[in-house]
Formats: structure tokens, C-alpha cells, sequence
């Protein structure tokens, strides 16, 4: 099996959820992970911070590094990935995991929930990818992987939530241009979206509490496919759209039962797919 042994990541939002296990599923090959996020000091609403997200990976076998970094801050993304490259000597692979969550309608939509989720989703996708990619030009196996949904202009995908759907697709089309941007460098971009919801603080909190998450699948299932992606050949892997599960079935993983909260449940769907 391909190993991220050695490599450098920088994950945006990893002080929990999705970011983390992708964090900590580097960490047992023992790779170097930079931690940026913006959550330094507990939150009795929210579990994890920066500094509890380098314990878990370094007991995990990884090398972690806590960078503190609100995505919508040009400086604090430049100073991030200056303290990555000057710890582990450069980046391999970025994942763009960090994201706003705002569920309403046109008129029920404040002015700044708007911008909170553009600024955080697309702005944030779109510069930390600018800052990271000169390191990447230098790595051997350059990966950035974005956790976005595929690309589809249905009305029913925006009718509902349009500012939100409007800033994920935002970061979608990061991953369409980009792909093609770099391709002759070798830069692999790529996407990543999970085929039921996950078992995050969102969930809880925003869209339905203990009884959605009974629905969900766990974290892990978004790990094992992004490290699945990010150890492929780079040339030879750019410009998709991927789902979690296909990814696993596609590498010949049939069972996926271990990865649900609760195996008895029917699943949630999630957005976009």
C-alpha cells in the first residue's frame, strides 16, 4: 500500500472533524502535518483545537505542527505555510478542508453570513491554494485535494441554500481550474465529497443533533479515501471529482459497514450528490 511516510501535508480546518482524520490517517504512515486552524482555546460548543490536534497526531506516529489560521486572513495563511515550510523544510500535498456552513434561503440571508461563506469557502480555497503552490511546484508528488462537491448546475442543488451552494461550488471550480492549470506541471488537483452525511460538530449542532448523526458515517470514511487519491501518481491523477465510497469500492473495498455510527441505520444523504 502506498505510504505518506515522510511527506509534508497542510490541512485547513483540522482541529477536528474531516481535517482530523485525514490528519491522523497521515500521521500513521508517519507524515509531517501542518494543523491550520483557527481554534486555539477550547470551546465548550465545539471539541478540538489546534494544540489537541498535534497530540492526537503525534501519538498517531506523525510529526505535528500547530498553526494557527483563520482561512479569510491572507496574512495568517502566508504566515502558516512560512512556518510549515521553515519546520519540515516545504509542503507535498494540501488539503483545502476548512468551511462555513449557512443553510437558508435568499431573504433569510444576512449580508454577512453571505461573506462569511465565500470568504471562507471560496476566497480561503483560492488563496491558501496560491500560497501553497510554489512549494508544491518543488515536491515530487504534488497533491492538492479540495473538499468540494462534483461539479453540477442543477437548479435543485442551489434553489435551496444559494449562498452556500454558490461558495462550495465556489471551491469546485477551484478544482476545474486549477487541474488544468498545473497539469503540465505535474500538480495533481482534485476533489473530494462524501456520499452520506458525517459524523461532525455540524451535524450536531446545525442539522438535526444525536439523531442525524445515528445516519451518518464516521470521519474515517472521508480519510481513507483522501489518502487513497493523494498517494497516487500526481500526472496521473488530476481534474476529478470523487466520492468517498466509489473511491474505496474502486480500490476494492466492498464492506464499508465499519465506517457507519450506527449499522442499523438508513443513511443521510448528503448535499450535492
Amino acid at each position: 500500500m502506498a505510504s505518506l511516510t515522510g511527506k509534508t501535508l497542510f490541512i485547513t480546518g483540522a482541529s477536528r472533524g474531516i481535517g482530523l482524520a485525514i490528519a491522523l490517517r497521515a500521521a500513521h504512515d508517519g507524515a509531517n502535518v501542518a494543523v491550520a486552524a483557527k481554534t486555539s482555546e477550547p470551546d465548550p460548543r465545539l471539541p478540538g483545537t489546534i494544540h489537541s490536534a498535534v497530540d492526537a497526531i503525534n501519538t498517531a506516529g506523525g510529526h505535528g505542527l500547530a498553526c494557527l489560521c483563520d482561512v479569510r486572513s491572507d496574512e495568517q495563511i502566508q504566515a502558516a505555510v512560512k512556518q510549515t515550510v521553515e519546520t519540515f523544510g516545504g509542503i507535498d500535498i494540501l488539503i483545502n478542508n476548512a468551511s462555513a456552513l449557512f443553510l437558508a434561503g435568499t431573504l433569510d440571508t444576512p449580508v454577512k453570513r453571505f461573506d462569511l461563506v465565500h470568504s471562507v469557502n471560496v476566497r480561503g480555497t483560492y488563496l491558501t491554494s496560491q500560497a501553497c503552490l510554489p512549494h508544491l511546484q518543488r515536491a515530487s508528488n504534488p497533491h492538492i485535494l479540495t473538499l468540494a462537491p462534483p461539479l453540477n448546475l442543477e437548479a435543485r442543488w442551489f434553489a435551496p441554500y444559494l449562498a452556500y451552494s454558490l461558495s462550495k461550488f465556489g471551491m469546485s471550480l477551484c478544482v476545474l481550474g486549477m487541474s488544468e492549470e498545473f497539469r503540465r506541471e505535474g500538480i495533481a488537483v482534485n476533489a473530494l465529497w462524501p456520499r452520506t452525511a458525517i459524523a461532525t460538530a455540524a451535524v450536531r449542532n446545525l442539522l438535526g443533533g444525536d439523531d442525524s448523526l445515528r445516519r451518518c458515517r464516521k470521519p474515517e470514511i472521508v480519510a481513507d479515501a483522501a489518502h487513497a487519491i493523494i498517494t497516487r501518481p500526481s500526472r496521473e491523477c488530476t481534474g476529478n471529482f470523487f466520492v468517498d465510497d466509489d473511491v474505496l469500492h474502486n480500490d476494492g473495498v466492498s464492506d464499508l459497514s465499519h465506517y457507519a455510527v450506527d449499522p442499523t441505520a438508513e443513511l443521510l444523504p448528503d448535499f450535492f450528490v
